[in-house]
């Protein structure tokens, strides 16, 4: 115990946001500093990590859907959760060295953040991959706790505060109060689901196949969930699927809208289900605290106001959605002693 209070005036301990699309981490007394893309780029058939183990993170991203067949450019995590347990051992080993430089004396204590509805397999598959990329110690929490704290909501009160965290893989909905999770529901649908309604929009109407990155720019630079003023149109490439050749047309965001509103009834129908199960005392509560959306997905322009029309509460965007979960793990590694009972961990104490 005394020895290993001891190791951590040596060690650089580290919050982890493992995200499907992107992975943040933050470090104790420093805050946030690495946000790339969950993607790793390998040699097809060996998985052997291009670049001497640095092709991973944006450098990787930059290769998908442009690699040649002895390439592979993967994304690990599928849904939230592991689907490739020896590449992601390999991406967090890259952020871990990355984030503690090469002068590190004790390998860190690391706090991840998880989806809440993951498996007890999933949950062990996460804690061994941080554990094999170099973590001395490994604690998990949950997405929406972590969300919770990042956004600054009073989680810790005996009031109701609500979270809708629209990822890439996972959408977590989730009401918390008195430092625990009430209720809580985990779909997944999220980010990743409005990129394939785009594509799939494309082809069917366009006859265009697009790539998952295209995709990504259409949602972001003209997608919405509902009008919220003037409306735009942006000029996109693909390969026409009857000639095979390359072409170009363009697209409104009005259809784009359009395409996004089945996981988007998706995600409203989650939140409904979470609100329908919360205690009486609870949902009166929610009616002054309103819902906190966060995650990449908040950003969606006019996701606030579907919420709002559909539940009638009022739905705020946290402070820079998307590094909440990561901020709150960092606030757990300042206040470790404190939040040690809410978080599973490789190890029964400290």
């Amino acid at each position: 115990m005394v020895f290993d209070r001891l190791l951590r005036w040596f060690s650089v301990d580290m919050g982890i946001d493992l995200g499907t699309c992107n992975t943040l981490v933050a470090v104790r007394g420093e805050g946030i500093i690495l946000n790339e893309p969950s993607v790793v780029a390998v040699h097809k058939g060996t998985n052997r990590v291009l670049n001497n183990g640095n092709a991973v993170g944006w450098e990787a991203k930059e290769m998908l859907g442009k690699t040649p067949g002895s390439i592979s450019a993967i994304r690990p995590l599928r849904d939230g959760v592991i689907s490739d347990f020896e590449i992601t051992e390999a991406m967090l080993s890259y952020f871990i060295r990355k984030a503690t430089g090469k002068a590190r004396i004790v390998s860190p204590r690391v706090v991840v953040a998880v989806p809440s509805g993951i498996t007890a397999v999933e949950k062990r598959a996460v804690l061994d991959s941080a554990e094999r990329a170099g973590a001395r110690r490994v604690y998990l929490v949950e997405e929406p706790m972590a969300a919770g704290i990042g956004a600054a909501l009073p989680i810790a009160e005996p009031t109701a505060s609500m979270v809708v965290d629209i990822g890439g893989g996972t959408t977590e909905v989730a009401i918390m109060s008195l430092a625990d999770i009430a209720v809580c529901q985990s779909v997944r649908t999220a980010g990743d689901d409005f990129d394939e309604a785009i594509i799939s929009h494309m082809k069917k109407t366009y006859n265009l196949t697009i790539g998952e990155q295209t995709a990504e720019r259409i949602k972001i630079e003209i997608g919405s969930a509902a009008a919220t003023g003037e409306e735009s149109t942006m000029e996109v490439r693909g390969r026409d699927n009857l000639s095979g050749l390359p072409r170009k047309t363009e697209v409104t965001s009005e259809e784009i809208r359009e395409a996004l509103q089945e996981p988007i009834r998706d995600i409203v129908e989650a939140v409904k289900q979470t609100l329908e199960r919360a205690a009486p005392e609870l949902a009166a509560d929610l009616v002054d605290n309103g819902i906190c959306l966060v995650g990449g997905g908040a950003l969606l322009r006019g996701l606030d106001i579907v919420l709002n029309r559909d539940t009638g509460l009022d739905v705020t965007i946290a402070e820079d959605p998307l590094t909440c979960v990561a901020r709150g793990t960092s606030i757990y590694l300042e206040n470790l002693e404190m939040w040690k009972a809410t978080m599973e961990s490789d190890v029964d104490d400290l």
